[in-house]
């Protein structure tokens, strides 16, 4: 693909004076002293944004499995897609962050799809499979990169400092700590504070704080290795189930690879359906990609995605191989953001993350032995790290500003990053033009926002 122009590469205006420690071969292929890295730190920041995210081998088949899919091929086939992206993204990228089976866009095939609309599971495959087909084809022409160079300043920034506040909630809710309101008033309240998984959470963040203050090395994965050998001891629910298994799609008629229907999806019933799905991902997938890298430190001096277009590509062809073994849409993860935060600045970190998929292949059964509350500590300590893009805004183009917070509320409020993205930029174009300074608009930026407003308005959103 040939990137376009805004898209930077590789510079050396990002070195840093860091002791090579890394293999010669190794270090040259994946610049790591160039970026002020270290092997050990990409080794450390993978096995952090593995551990993050390997809760999705078991959540993504669950799902899945309730509206009717083989668990065990599609176990199999989460862990097959996160390799092939996360490996793909390291080694053609070179960027740190990691691919896995979207939650949210597995929650609408399995539910909206499959369970509401009676769709059949090829044909839902079929439709995965579309929509990685026509999110490639965005990316591949540009328009998806033209829409990121058209991402306003202040949103986004409100895209990171929203998706930090999600990721809070995400793995606060996760735990326990902050539950659904069960009386009438705010939405959300404080869980049982006693509770294992709640203290442990909370000790473990405080932990990743202090430990992070000091810089000790690995300090986060150090705790979520500290709270699974505790919860291993005194938690009756984390229980060793075994060390080996033996990879299976399930027997004859249960195996989902390669028994996608496209021409199915294709059909009027399901095709509303994957324009959504694909207008879902380009806003979702690419604001979670711009925010990890914002976190990371890898745009260039205009704010451009070091190799953004690769990352793009890469993300967009992953859903394309999700069709075709048997799994859901796929995206970046937002946990790769736990990696970044750990050290990680190059694709070494995605290759050893894809690496550690294929090898959870054979032992499954380990997956168990990290509860949520090891993980939501590092979760949680990485939405605070993202809520420091307040200090990013120019709050002397208070319109800017602002617009940028609308959309880091309510992507937390709404529970979903379009959602923000969309109010975001309705909020600057009505600002602008009630300020009077309609003039300061581009082309782009309008007919963005006419284009989100649309999509809700028409009711396709997810």
């Amino acid at each position: 693909m040939t990137e376009n122009v805004s898209i930077h590469q590789e510079s050396t205006a990002i070195t840093e004076d860091v002791p090579l420690k890394s293999p010669s071969a190794l270090d040259e292929f994946f610049k790591i002293s160039q970026r002020g890295s270290n092997f050990r730190q990409e080794v450390i920041a993978g096995l952090t944004t593995f551990l993050a995210m390997v809760y999705s081998v078991i959540v993504v088949p669950s799902m899945l499995g309730a509206a009717g899919f083989n668990q065990g091929s599609v176990f199999i086939a989460t862990c097959l897609i996160a390799a092939f992206g996360s490996l793909l993204m390291g080694l053609w990228a070179n960027l740190p962050m990691a691919i896995g089976c979207a939650i949210s866009l597995t929650a609408f095939t399995a539910f909206s799809l499959v369970l509401g609309q009676g769709v059949s599971i090829p044909v839902a495959l079929g439709a995965v499979f579309l929509t990685g087909v026509l999110f490639t084809a965005i990316t591949v022409t540009g328009v998806r990169q033209w829409i990121l160079t058209n991402l306003p300043f202040g949103i986004a920034h409100g895209t990171g400092i929203g998706i930090g506040l999600f990721l809070l909630l995400i793995a606060a809710n996760g735990v326990g700590l902050v539950i659904k309101n069960p009386h009438a008033g705010l939405p959300v309240s404080l869980g049982e504070f006693t509770s294992l998984p709640v203290i442990m959470s909370v000790i473990g963040l405080a932990a990743i704080v202090g430990l992070e203050k000091l810089r000790v090395p690995g300090g986060i994965l150090l705790v979520i290795i500290a709270i699974s050998v505790f919860g291993l001891v005194v938690d009756p629910a984390v229980t060793y189930q075994g060390f080996f298994a033996m990879p299976s799609f399930g027997g004859e008629g249960e195996s989902l690879l390669g028994t996608m229907d496209v021409m199915g999806a294709l059909s009027p019933l399901v095709l509303p359906s994957v324009l959504a799905l694909v207008m879902t991902a380009i806003f979702d997938a690419t604001g979670t990609i711009r925010a990890v890298a914002g976190q990371a430190n890898l745009l260039d001096k205009d704010g451009n995605i070091i190799n953004g277009g690769k990352a793009l590509t890469t993300d967009s062809v992953s859903s394309i191989f999700s069709g075709i073994v048997g799994g859901a849409p796929a995206a970046v993860y937002i946990e790769s953001a736990a990696g970044t935060a750990a050290g990680g600045k190059t694709g070494l970190t995605a290759v050893v993350v894809g690496g550690l998929f294929l090898l959870l292949l054979f032992l499954a059964p380990l997956s168990y032995l990290v509860p949520a509350y090891a993980t939501a500590p590092a979760l949680m300590y990485v939405g605070l790290l993202m809520l420091s893009n307040v200090n990013k805004l120019n709050f002397e183009d208070s319109v800017d500003a602002l617009a940028g917070l609308v959309c880091a509320v309510f992507i937390v409020l709404t529970g979903n990053i379009v959602t923000g993205i969309m109010l975001g930029f309705s909020s600057l174009v009505i600002g602008r033009v009630c300020s009077g300074e309609w003039k300061r608009l581009n082309m782009g930026t309008v007919l963005i926002t006419i284009a989100l407003v649309v999509f809700y308005a028409g009711g396709w959103a997810i």
